[in-house]
């Protein structure tokens, strides 16, 4: 899931075309983008677009789908839920968790909506860590309950209400460094945030470079233009495939030679080495086209 680009709700004909697109992962989205006087239609719009995917899959051309809702204080959670927790969603996108005990409360939420389908997949809870609060307790909440799949950092939503600066690197640097953490202590992946200048696209993927150094999967996107840089940027290099390659031949030789490390150019590879080679390759494949 190298990109997700969110669409409004409130737009269903740019759906389609947003499946359509280079994205590994759409956000229908049903906060932020969506004005309180379309909240309804939003709503009603997503819910039409899941059952037609989950009529005919070959509509999501292969995407993972994500509808982001709004969080649970506020009037639109139950509704949301209802039209969102269906066949046809992988991903429920949770804004501002505060609480362990909260995420339990969505995921059984979930649950029970689920349960009255006769067919109906596992659907995963990306959690937002857009608060100071939820950065603290970001591996409390990673940790809450087994649908959590991932975190995703809201660098707008934390840094402007306490006067940090968005662009600020070392701020950012520490934001995405605690999140990463954070999330390989659950054992869940951590996701990038959002960059609002787009005209800025050296930005972006500055941005995006950084995450992915720190361990980030992919990049949010909030328009089109976008997609191709997070791709860009988080598909693994063929360098860094060879390599991955090459250390996992050795380790796999020398394993059967009863030894515990091994050398590829001149550089000792233990466990942590082949688990990361491992996963570059897996990356590798998923972002791979079938066929």
């Amino acid at each position: 899931m190298r990109s997700k680009l969110f669409v409004p709700g409130s737009r269903p004909e740019l759906f389609a075309k947003a499946f359509a697109g280079p994205a590994d992962a759409i956000s229908l989205d049903l906060e932020d983008s969506v004005s309180p006087d379309q909240k309804d239609l939003a709503r009603q719009n997503v819910a039409a677009w899941l059952d037609r995917l989950h009529q005919d899959p070959a509509l999501g051309n292969g995407k993972t789908v994500i509808v982001r809702i709004n969080a649970q204080d506020t009037v639109h959670y139950q509704a949301d839920l209802d039209a969102c927790v269906r066949p046809g969603v992988d991903i429920v996108n949770l804004p501002k968790p505060l609480a362990p005990e909260q995420v339990r409360a969505v995921s059984a939420e979930i649950a029970q909506r689920a349960s009255q389908f006769a067919v109906c997949p596992n659907i995963g809870l990306l959690l937002n860590i857009e608060t100071p609060r939820a950065l603290r307790l970001a591996a409390d909440l990673a940790a809450a309950d087994p649908r959590v799949c991932g975190l995703q950092l809201g660098l707008a939503d934390l840094f402007e209400p306490a006067g940090i600066a968005r662009r600020e690197r070392a701020a950012i640097e520490q934001a995405m460094f605690l999140t990463r953490l954070a999330a390989a202590e659950a054992g869940v992946y951590a996701y990038d945030a959002a960059f609002a200048d787009i005209k800025d696209p050296q930005g972006f993927s500055e941005e995006a470079a950084v995450a992915r150094r720190l361990g980030f999967i992919g990049k949010t996107c909030i328009h089109p233009s976008q997609v191709e840089l997070a791709n860009a940027v988080f598909q693994p290099t063929a360098e860094e495939v060879a390599f991955a390659q090459r250390v996992i031949e050795a380790a796999d030789l020398a394993s059967r030679k009863g030894q515990g490390v091994c050398v590829v150019d001149g550089k000792m590879i233990d466990a942590p080495f082949v688990e990361r080679a491992r996963a570059i390759i897996t990356a590798a494949g998923a972002a791979t086209p079938a066929g």
